[in-house]
């Protein structure tokens, strides 16, 4: 399949999952819990609609392409030489609240020896399910989006708009690591919790904030003493970002002149694409200006070492 095909199908997909959950956005017979997906992660009837679309619209349009879902894993036809990482909703739950931080995540990256990484990912969708707003980014070929990509100058911490995400992570954990940036931004900021990775970025890109950060995989593994509450919280899983959350996300930031690196400020090129659980769970730190990230992986950095001698003492 050549590459503007391959474009427009990720589009045509991410447009038609978005049209199949919109009708649902809000509604209270959406929140009925089904199975646990292959992620670990809770599974509502809003979801399986999700994924009964995906499954469909590929058997008709690409049977020959691989594909992975959070709920489904992997599907690898004989002979599939690409593979499509889906999200049908990145923001389950402020879908089922009707809130706008609900999008479709769609990627699409060649399969090789079968174990591609984030650094292959070479088309990337985003539409967000209420706005229908799109972004579409193909590897070298710059973002195409529905609003203007307005990065932000802004570099004073104490005026920070920025985003993270309690869903699965444990609050007290959490808040000894992204605590102080909570209070130096409160008051001539703004700090969110929106509930969708991929929502997160695109309003790096729109300008509307100006960092998305995601620390719990370096949590793990820098104070592997966190990973119980995790799993605590977790009911037994860990809930971090998974690839299928972050790959269509990490590419559009990309293409859209972001800052993208995991919150040590390594880049996420080569961790593995398909799969979930912690080992290919990743932190993500995203900003909108080089030196604002620089001052945000430090702020990191002391926050796992706090982490550090808090977890020390207990």
């Amino acid at each position: 399949m050549s590459d503007p095909a391959l474009r427009d199908l990720c589009v045509d997909l991410a447009r038609a999952l978005a049209a199949r959950v919109r009708p649902e956005l809000g509604a209270h017979a959406g929140r009925r819990h089904g199975e646990v997906g292959a992620g670990g992660d809770v599974t509502f009837r809003i979801d399986e609609g999700a994924e009964e679309e995906l499954a469909a619209f590929l058997a008709t349009r690409a049977p020959h392409l691989a594909w992975y879902s959070e709920d489904q894993g992997l599907i690898r036809p004989d002979g599939a030489d690409t593979v499509l990482v889906v999200d049908p909703i990145d923001g389950t739950r402020p879908a089922l609240a009707g809130f706008e931080a609900a999008c479709v995540s769609v990627a699409a990256a060649p399969l090789g020896d079968g174990a591609p990484t984030m650094g292959d990912v070479t088309v990337g969708v985003i539409v967000e399910i209420k706005t229908g707003r799109e972004y579409i980014a193909v590897r070298g070929g710059g973002l195409e989006s529905t609003d203007p990509v307005r990065l932000s100058p802004t570099t004073d911490l104490d005026r920070l708009f920025w985003t993270f995400g309690f869903r699965g992570r444990p609050a007290r954990e959490l808040i000894e690591v992204v605590g102080d940036l909570i209070d130096r931004s409160s008051v001539g900021g703004g700090v969110f919790d929106l509930g969708s990775a991929c929502f997160d970025s695109v309003c790096v890109l729109t300008g509307q904030l100006d960092a998305f950060l995601e620390p719990g995989p370096r949590m793990i593994d820098e104070v592997p003493a966190t990973r119980a509450a995790f799993e605590r919280v977790g009911d037994g899983a860990v809930l971090n970002n998974s690839p299928y959350d972050l790959a269509a996300a990490v590419l559009c930031l990309e293409e859209g002149g972001a800052v993208v690196t995991d919150c040590a400020g390594r880049s996420l090129d080569d961790r593995p694409l398909l799969g979930s659980g912690h080992d290919f769970q990743m932190s993500i730190l995203a900003s909108a200006n080089a030196d604002l990230h620089a001052k945000l992986v430090q702020e990191m950095d002391r926050g796992i070492a706090r982490l550090a001698r808090t977890a020390g003492a207990t």
